[in-house]
């Protein structure tokens, strides 16, 4: 999945994906709780149209399309797109490339989706706020906005440096290595994957902004929090838990 904010000095919003859109599936297929977050994402939509922001290769896509919802798709990688187009009903997305901090689709949709940390490839607070807005605009009165994303855990940090395992069979072995700056923002990372075909490295940096930080868009753009969790199974969100899936509602004044 490709964010966007092209317009952000030395950002290329399409890198990325270029890089990693093969190996993309294979790498995160096993890390994901994806039919969790489909059985979520379908009981917020609750049978209206869903447009997801950096859609990236359709791994929820494809299966919400599966159930008979109307999905359209919103990334700047024309590389991950490509894979999306080779999978069973690929081709049937809608897809818009481009910038998701200031795109226009045809609408309006009862869901818009924000998954698996893509708020932080944007490029800067603006650019986050930016997606924010772009979300409120696409919504309905009364439509969701989820956003699903990792909370900093700055004890993981040694010297501001941390290394972890994300992927461990017994053909490959991928990790993560991160280096954050002195504020706890901006975070320069390497997945590093080890395979028979050789040694891959996968770099992109993330802007990091806390669940409080990101509450604060929301109301900018016009939106409430109406719900946040641990995780896509509703686990409570509280002190300690490592990531948040936070839904978000756009008023409806009819009611």
């Amino acid at each position: 999945m490709n964010a966007g904010g092209a317009g952000e000095r030395g950002h290329d919003p399409t890198a990325y994906g270029a890089s990693i859109a093969e190996e993309y599936d294979a790498l995160y297929e096993a890390v994901m709780d994806t039919e969790v977050a489909v059985d979520r994402l379908a009981d917020l939509a609750a049978g209206g149209p869903v447009l997801e922001l950096g859609i990236g290769t359709g791994r929820l896509a494809l299966p919400l399309a599966a159930r008979g919802l109307l999905v359209h798709g919103v990334e700047a990688s024309p590389a991950m797109v490509e894979r999306l187009r080779t999978k069973p009903g690929g081709a049937g997305i809608p897809v818009t490339l481009g910038d998701f901090t200031d795109v226009q689709v045809p609408g309006p949709f009862s869901l818009v989706v924000l998954a698996f940390n893509t708020i932080f490839a944007l490029p800067s607070e603006d650019a986050q706020a930016a997606s924010f807005h772009t979300a409120a605009r696409h919504l309905r009165p009364g439509g969701r906005f989820v956003v699903e994303a990792w909370v900093l855990d700055h004890g993981r940090f040694v010297d501001r440096s941390a290394v972890s395992v994300r992927h461990l069979t017994a053909d490959r072995l991928s990790l993560d290595t991160a280096r954050i700056d002195a504020g706890g923002e901006r975070m320069e990372t390497v997945q590093v994957v080890f395979s028979d075909g050789g040694v891959r490295l996968f770099p992109a940096n993330h802007t990091y902004v806390g669940p409080r930080e990101l509450d604060l868009m929301a109301r900018s753009a016009g939106l409430r929090r109406e719900q946040r969790w641990a995780g896509w199974d509703r686990r409570p969100y509280e002190v300690g838990s490592k990531a948040h899936v936070t839904v978000y509602r756009k008023p409806d004044d009819s009611q």
